[in-house]
């Protein structure tokens, strides 16, 4: 299976909250992850635009009775930006989460449009 997609892990975030679950949960993370990375068209069960949030996605994933929620971002079409990550405990997605996300965003492709004009005055 080709990959359609390239995976950027924005500083510790994703890991920091990758590390924390159990092995059964990494696996799942990673089988979706997997599928972000090597489908065209990831179903919504997994990947999903945040309403109201420009340019915010959401991985989700699903483990037993437990569920988890990953920010991402889009970067010139085909990387996948990872932000943070969380268990969910709620029916609703947590306005704290979502604004880290989008703190995190807006940083990731600020130091990105930086380090971009930086090459091209070299």
């Amino acid at each position: 299976m080709n990959q359609v997609r390239t995976l950027v892990f924005y500083k510790n975030y994703f890991y920091d909250f990758f590390d924390k679950q159990s092995e059964k949960a990494k696996e799942k993370i990673d089988y979706v992850l997997f599928l972000l990375t090597h489908i065209e068209k990831v179903p919504e069960k997994f990947l999903k635009n945040l309403e109201g949030q420009k340019g915010l996605y959401e991985v989700r994933v699903e483990h037993g009775n437990n569920i988890f929620r990953t920010f991402c971002c889009f970067d010139k079409g085909k990387i996948v930006v990872l932000l943070n990550g969380y268990q969910k405990k709620t029916q609703k997605t947590s306005h704290k989460e979502i604004e880290m996300a989008n703190k995190l965003m807006k940083e990731y492709f600020s130091t990105t449009k930086q380090k971009s004009n930086a090459k091209e005055r070299k």
